[in-house]
């Protein structure tokens, strides 16, 4: 050895790369099949081994290195708006529109909602930001519809699988995105606040500038302090519309004449995660509108679309969970401490074992919520929905964080430096958990949806009655829990989040009681409902089969 060569590298391990993330997923498999959409294994094993290429990896890696740009000229002095993306942003973007993402579940498919969320969740393992306008762009359909003129012109460039995210009038375009901005510098969750205000354009003025198009058209003058995917080819906003309130309107970037719309976008949100997505601030000089919905009606409008943005929200954490798992449980068993890999040290196993309990739990409540918003016709699968959607929204995306914090610490000190994924993991984990509804917006709507319907508790109770009696404590729970929540007449905003986090809890204990091994359903209500989850993960009792649950977490 030369004496500058002072040592050599080893015991170290290789990136998690080049696997197939769905053939990886035992639990994600079972689900797809359970829930309904089994035919498409083959087209979403095809995806995990994709997705799980290290150059696709290396395009997650990249469009967050180097993060969107604003321009808000061009050299002449013109003002255009623009935001300039690294070319794997634009790579990323064509995976997720290639693939359906924003639209398989509106072509009438039986099942197009489960297996959509299986493909969401597979892509919530590779990068984050991308999903926010591939979200809003999901969202948007049910909201559109109700506006038959818009619709008829509109969805068929929504519904495209081609990703085109040239600046140009929807005519000229072959995809379209659609982005959302709800929040104004003094409301926040308070949109009923809101200071932006619509007035309706003249029938005559608006035929004149806009032809056929020149129907329920609004200016709008006002700002947004969050406007999501400002690139996006038209957005749903809330504004007042004089004594009758708050209303929706479609504001698309480019008029129906070519012009280009009075959206002024005054700067990017310069965020703790989500960095590759641009996230802006936007006044509204003039800007031209269509009313969709009735007015007044904006909020019953937009909470449609909230409730589709805010399942992807517990996918988007589902996933980011299942990528910082796998991490994780790679590196421990390649890595080497003490005289054997670290998955072999007993409090290791612990702390693996607790994230996979947790990773599998969100994944299985995740699927099942797809499956009621596939089976929406069905009135009791939409109120279980209406339980399950913010109940989820809460516990899962608030679980995330800290899920993050401990995986980063199963890789130590590497996993703390921006080269490895976990650094930018950890920073995405939070941002579901803030988006379309905080942590406490979700438990107060919780409580609103059990306090408005008897139906609500009834859908819940027969969800859990389906996993049966043969486990004494999970029963017991079960009935303190519902008798709990029957009690709700007049709702306790007190104790709110502990409800929703019981009712995820007792969903999730009941799924896995149906559909996992008996060594994961023990292990989980062993350490979630016989005591508290806890700050910190790696608190499972003694008896637990650890081994079984690790190998069962990560097919290498």
């Amino acid at each position: 050895m030369q004496s500058f060569d002072t040592h050599e590298v080893h015991n170290t391990v290789a990136p998690f790369e080049n696997i197939n993330l769905f053939a990886a997923d035992p639990a994600l498999r079972e689900a797809l099949a359970r829930e309904g959409a089994g035919d498409a294994a083959a087209s979403l094993h095809a995806l995990g081994a994709e997705l799980g290429r290290a150059e696709t990896l290396e395009l997650a890696r990249l469009a967050n290195l180097h993060g969107p740009q604003l321009h808000c000229f061009d050299r002449q002095g013109r003002r255009i708006d623009e935001v300039e993306f690294h070319p794997a942003w634009h790579s990323l973007m064509a995976l997720l529109i290639g693939h359906g993402t924003h639209a398989s579940p509106w072509q009438g498919v039986a099942g197009a909602q489960v297996a959509r969320a299986a493909r969401y969740l597979l892509f919530g393992q590779v990068e984050n930001g991308s999903q926010c306008p591939v979200t809003m762009t999901y969202a948007s359909v049910p909201a559109l519809k109700q506006s038959p003129h818009l619709a008829m012109k509109w969805l068929p460039k929504i519904l495209s699988t081609q990703y085109d995210p040239r600046s140009l009038p929807i005519d000229q375009k072959h995809g379209a995105l659609i982005g959302m901005g709800m929040t104004e510098k003094q409301g926040g969750s308070d949109v009923r606040g809101n200071t932006t205000r619509a007035e309706p354009v003249m029938p005559s003025e608006a035929r004149a500038l806009f032809g056929e198009e020149g129907e329920d058209v609004f200016r709008i003058v006002g700002h947004k302090w969050f406007f999501s995917a400002p690139q996006s080819d038209a957005h749903l906003i809330l504004a007042q519309t004089g004594d009758a309130g708050l209303s929706c309107f479609f504001l698309p970037r480019y008029l129906p004449n070519g012009e280009r719309n009075a959206i002024r976008v005054q700067r990017l949100k310069d965020k703790v995660g989500n960095r590759s997505n641009a996230s802006s601030e936007v006044e509204f000089t003039g800007a031209y509108g269509w009313l969709i919905g009735n007015p007044g009606r904006g909020i019953p409008t937009i909470l449609e679309m909230g409730s589709h943005t805010r399942l992807d929200c517990v996918l988007g954490s589902a996933g980011a969970m299942r990528a910082s798992l796998t991490q994780a449980l790679h590196h421990a068993r390649h890595r080497v401490a003490f005289g054997r890999p670290l998955a072999g040290q007993p409090l290791m196993q612990n702390v693996l074992a607790d994230l996979a309990l947790e990773s599998e739990a969100a994944t299985a409540f995740a699927m099942r919520l797809a499956r009621c918003f596939d089976a929406s016709s069905d009135p009791a699968q939409a109120m279980l929905a209406r339980v399950l959607t913010p109940a989820g929204k809460y516990w899962i995306c608030k679980r995330g964080p800290g899920f993050g914090a401990e995986a980063m610490e199963v890789i130590g000190g590497n996993g703390y430096v921006e080269e490895s994924p976990l650094a930018r993991l950890y920073r995405e984990l939070p941002v579901n958990s803030i988006w379309e509804g905080s942590g406490n917006v979700m438990c107060l709507d919780l409580l609103r949806a059990l306090s408005k319907s008897p139906d609500a508790l009834d859908a819940l109770a027969e969800e859990l009655a389906q996993a049966g009696n043969s486990d004494t404590f999970f029963v017991a729970y079960r009935s303190t829990l519902l008798a709990d929540l029957a009690q709700q007449q007049q709702p306790d905003p007190f104790g709110a989040r502990v409800r929703a986090e019981r009712v995820v809890l007792a969903v999730q204990a009941a799924l896995l009681l149906r559909h996992a091994p008996d060594y994961v359903s023990s292990a989980f209500i062993a350490s979630r409902l016989k005591r508290e989850p806890g700050g910190a993960y790696g608190r499972l009792p003694s008896g637990v089969a650890c081994d079984a649950i690790l190998a069962r977490a990560l097919v290498e």
